[in-house]
């Protein structure tokens, strides 16, 4: 009994650190994520064991890259995320379609970052990632909301 008390009170402490962290990006700025960034990667520090602090630091890590294709950290940031998603790929608690969400949304980057070279070498790999994330998970808002921007972003890019 004593156990599930302080392992509900550490969750309970985590979820309200993330939730604060997260509250600051309201607003959001290339500065503002950055420094939630760092913040979940303190508290990743603090539940070392726990998915969501590193799901979070890859999600927002992508959303700066996204946002900042070609800004100096960029670059760095895509390559802790991929490391990132390795990590919660070796998690027995960790969300499958989760993982393939941010895979997709990683490889969307990638194609945002350098359409010409990346385009054709990333696509496929967008599209099933979204597809696998929505077959593990159909009620998956965050897969559902990147495979729209993505297609829409294909429509722009090919006119089609």
């Amino acid at each position: 009994m004593t156990t599930s008390v302080v392992i509900y009170a550490q969750q309970s402490t985590m979820q309200g650190l993330i939730g604060q962290s997260l509250a600051k990006l309201q607003q959001p700025t290339s500065e503002s994520i950055l420094n939630c960034i760092a913040e979940m990667k303190r508290i990743d520090d603090m539940f070392p064991d726990s998915i969501q602090p590193k799901f979070q630091i890859a999600l927002q890590s992508l959303n700066y890259s996204v946002m900042n294709p070609h800004a100096p950290q960029t670059e760095n940031l895509l390559k802790e995320t991929e490391g990132t998603i390795a990590k919660m790929e070796n998690i027995k608690h960790a969300d499958p379609s989760d993982i393939c969400t941010l895979r997709g949304f990683l490889y969307m980057v990638r194609i945002v970052q350098n359409p010409e070279q990346n385009g054709q070498r990333y696509y496929l790999e967008v599209m099933q990632d979204y597809e696998k994330a929505l077959k593990l998970n159909p009620d998956n808002q965050l897969a559902k909301q990147l495979q729209q921007k993505f297609f829409e972003g294909m429509k722009q890019q090919t006119g089609k």
